[in-house]
């Protein structure tokens, strides 16, 4: 069984920001393989068969920064450890649309994964991250809760689709290929 978690803050007002990728590309999986999202108290969950495989596929409801409290609940009640794990979410620090995954490593200053690292006890879990450039003249806090320009969308569609077809890759085939296949 896997968890995919993707990171984002909730609410209308945060909706299609830079730091909701995560959820972008959840949705995107969700609709591929028809699985329905139930809002729970503290997050949007659906289950279901990615690529013959059982998945939990959670969106926290929670602010970015506590994310890490509902993916410990979740582990709580599924019997998986965090090599089964994989973390949907943004970095500011890649190009706009670019897509990286990681099978390890600290939390690169995402304050969500942080709050994952700090929760769950490890920091072996997998990342899927979607570039979403750096803006030069405004703050980092304030450009993550920034939309997507109208030049930009174009792009972020076809990282949604790319970031949904590394998550397939991961589940059916493994992480090595595809970090060969999308790095």
């Amino acid at each position: 069984m896997w968890v995919i978690a993707g990171l984002g803050n909730p609410g209308k007002k945060y909706a299609r920001t830079r730091h909701n990728i995560g959820f972008m590309v959840a949705e995107e999986i969700a609709q591929r393989y028809g699985i329905d999202f139930r809002e729970r108290r503290e997050c949007k969950m659906g289950r279901g068969s990615i690529e013959g495989q059982a998945a939990v596929l959670i969106e926290p409801l929670l602010y970015m920064n506590a994310s890490g409290l509902v993916i410990r609940e979740i582990f709580r009640k599924v019997p998986v450890g965090p090599e089964a794990l994989i973390v949907l979410y943004d970095d500011l620090d890649m190009e706009t649309g670019k897509i990286r995954i990681r099978k390890t490593g600290s939390s690169g200053g995402h304050k969500g994964v942080e709050s994952i690292i700090q929760n769950i006890g490890s920091k072996d879990f997998i990342r899927v991250k979607v570039g979403i450039g750096r803006g030069e003249s405004i703050p980092a806090e304030d450009y993550v809760l920034s939309k997507f320009t109208r030049q930009e969308i174009p792009v972020i569609k076809e990282s949604l689709i790319m970031a949904a077809d590394a998550v397939s890759m991961i589940i059916s085939k493994s992480v090595e290929k595809a970090m060969n296949s999308f790095n």
